[in-house]
C-alpha cells in the first residue's frame, strides 16, 4: 500500500495488495471521512426519460462512515455512509451512499485524531518487494505473483515442444522470448525473480534472462529441488523448504516457520501455542502471544467488529500480526486449524 500523509488529519492512500484491505478494514472508523471518486445513479428529468433508469455519472464525495465490512475473500472493502460534500449538485449531501473499494483504487481517509495503533499500520512494511515465481520445463511454464500472503497465478504458458514437431519446428528460446514477455506484464519495481522446475530448463531460462534487460532490475535466483513446472510447481515451491530459504524475510515465509513451530510444539506437548480465537484472546488478556496468525476463516465465523478490535487491541501491544487468504495452502492449513493460532512467550492454561 502506498500511503502519504496529507496533514494532521488526513492521509491519502493507494490499495496494492489483499492485506491493504486489511489494514484499512482496521484503520477506518464511525465518523471517519472518506474523499473518494465513485459513481452513482442520477434520475433523468427528460420528457421521454424513463422513470425507472438514470444515468450513471463520476463524481467526488467526501462520505462519513457508518458502516464498513470486508468482503468474505478479502478482496474488496465496502464502505457505507452519509454524503457530506460533493462535486455534482444533484448529489446532494446527506444521501446514503457505498464505496467500493478494490486493488489499485485511490483514496484520503480523515480523522479527528489518528490513534497510534493506526499510524503503526499504515507505516509498517514487512515487504519492500515482492517475488515473481517461474516453474518451468520444456513443455509449459507457471507464473505466479507472491506479495505479502497472497499469491496471484498467471494462466499456465505450453512450448509446444510435445509431439513430432518437437524434433523439427520446435526452439526453446522463441518459448523463452514468451515467457519474458509475460514477465514483464507482472513485474513491479524492486521484485525479485525465483526460478525452478525439473531437469536443466530452470537454468537455461535464468542464462536466458540474464542477457535480457530484466536482469538490470531484478534480481534472478534459480532453486533445485522442485521437480514439477506449470502451476503443480508453483504449489509444490510454496510448500518447500526452499520456499523458506529463498523468500527470507517474507510474510509468508515468516507466516510457514510460525506454522511450523506450532506443529513442533503440538507434538512436544507444549502449552506455548494457541489456535482459534477463544484460546488467543484468552493468551493476549495476560499478555502471552508473542507472534499471531489469522486466516479470512476466522472472520467469516465471527464478528467482525469483535475480530477488528481484537486484532487491533493485540497489535497494540507490540504482537506480530499476520493475515492469510485462501490463496496458498498454508492459508488453507490456518483455516483448518480453526482460522486462527499464536505462538506464546510462556505457557497459559486456555
Amino acid at each position: 500500500m502506498i500511503t502519504k500523509i496529507i496533514d494532521d488529519t488526513t492521509v491519502s492512500f493507494l490499495v496494492e495488495e489483499p492485506d491493504d484491505l486489511l489494514i484499512l478494514r482496521r484503520i477506518i472508523k464511525n465518523q471517519d471521512t472518506i474523499i473518494s471518486d465513485t459513481t452513482r445513479v442520477i434520475k433523468q428529468d427528460k420528457d421521454y426519460a424513463r422513470p425507472d433508469r438514470g444515468e450513471r455519472i463520476k463524481i467526488r464525495i467526501a462520505l462519513e462512515v457508518e458502516k464498513i465490512a470486508l468482503d468474505a475473500v478479502f478482496d474488496k472493502l465496502r464502505i457505507h455512509g452519509t454524503i457530506t460534500e460533493s462535486t455534482n449538485e444533484a448529489v446532494s449531501k446527506g444521501l446514503h451512499h457505498s464505496i467500493l473499494v478494490r486493488i489499485g483504487d485511490s483514496f484520503n481517509v480523515v480523522k479527528k485524531k489518528w490513534q497510534p495503533i493506526e499510524l503503526k499500520l499504515i507505516k509498517s512494511k514487512d515487504d519492500t518487494f515482492g517475488f515473481v515465481l517461474v516453474a518451468i520445463d520444456k513443455g509449459d511454464c507457471g507464473i505466479g505473483k507472491l506479495k505479502g500472503t497472497h499469491l496471484e497465478l498467471m494462466q499456465n504458458m505450453y512450448s509446444g515442444s510435445s509431439g513430432k514437431q518437437y524434433k523439427t519446428n520446435f526452439n526453446i528460446q522463441t518459448f523463452f522470448e514468451n515467457v519474458a514477455k509475460a514477465l514483464n506484464t507482472v513485474l513491479k519495481e524492486n521484485d525479485n525473480i525465483a526460478i525452478f522446475g525439473p531437469g536443466e530448463t530452470k537454468r537455461q531460462f535464468a542464462n536466458f534472462l540474464s542477457k535480457n534487460p530484466i536482469s538490470k532490475t531484478h534480481k534472478i535466483e534459480t532453486v533445485d529441488g522442485i521437480d514439477s513446472g506449470g502451476e503443480d510447481g508453483i504449489y509444490t515451491f510454496i510448500k518447500s523448504k526452499a520456499m523458506q530459504q529463498i523468500l527470507g524475510q517474507s510474510k509468508l515465509a515468516k507466516v510457514s516457520s510460525i506454522l511450523e513451530e506450532v506443529m513442533i510444539r503440538a507434538n512436544n506437548k507444549s502449552r506455548k501455542f494457541t489456535m482459534g480465537f477463544d484460546e488467543t484472546k484468552k493468551a493476549n488478556d495476560v499478555g502471552a502471544v508473542e507472534s499471531l496468525v489469522f486466516s479470512e476463516k476466522i472472520i467469516q465465523t465471527h464478528d467482525e467488529d469483535q475480530i477488528i478490535q481484537f486484532l487491533n487491541d493485540v497489535e497494540s501491544k507490540g504482537v506480530k500480526v499476520y493475515a492469510l487468504d485462501s490463496s496458498t495452502d498454508i492459508g488453507l492449513q490456518v483455516s483448518g486449524l480453526g482460522g486462527m493460532l499464536s505462538l506464546l512467550r510462556f505457557a497459559v492454561d486456555v
